[in-house]
């Protein structure tokens, strides 16, 4: 049986606090988590769709850590003003792929805030060595 272990990653906007109310969660632009990880999400369409780049700082692997690329949907139904997404990024330094879903928030001072759970499977050599995988 293979046993996930959920852990919570905060993710805080890097263009700074503002100074207004903000009545949307946006999760266009830079987040960095605490852990030193960063991505960039650019531009949501009409329908949730986005695309993006991830820079973990925190991987166990020999290979040199790249920016990698990363594909998502934001939760759209109206009014939805602190929706769900998830994400998938394709490692391009090693042969796992990662998947984050969660939940933008914002707080009474404008302050957004992403808390997210992930799931990582690495490539295994066979069926039975999936165990292994998460």
């Amino acid at each position: 049986m293979v046993q996930v272990a959920p852990f919570f990653l905060v993710l805080s906007l890097a263009l700074g606090a503002h100074s207004f109310s903000v009545e949307k969660c946006n999760l266009t632009g830079n987040w960095t988590n605490d852990l030193g990880s960063n991505m960039t999400i650019l531009a949501v369409d009409e329908k949730g769709n986005f695309a993006g780049l991830y820079n973990t700082s925190v991987a166990d692997h020999p290979n040199k850590i790249q920016q990698s690329p990363l594909v998502g949907f934001l939760h759209l139904t109206n009014p939805i003003d602190q929706p769900t997404f998830g994400f998938t990024v394709n490692w391009t330094f090693s042969d796992s792929t990662m998947a984050f879903v969660g939940q933008c928030f914002v707080d009474r001072c404008g302050k957004e805030t992403l808390e997210t759970t992930w799931l990582l499977w690495e490539e295994v050599p066979s069926h039975r060595d999936t165990w292994k995988a998460t």
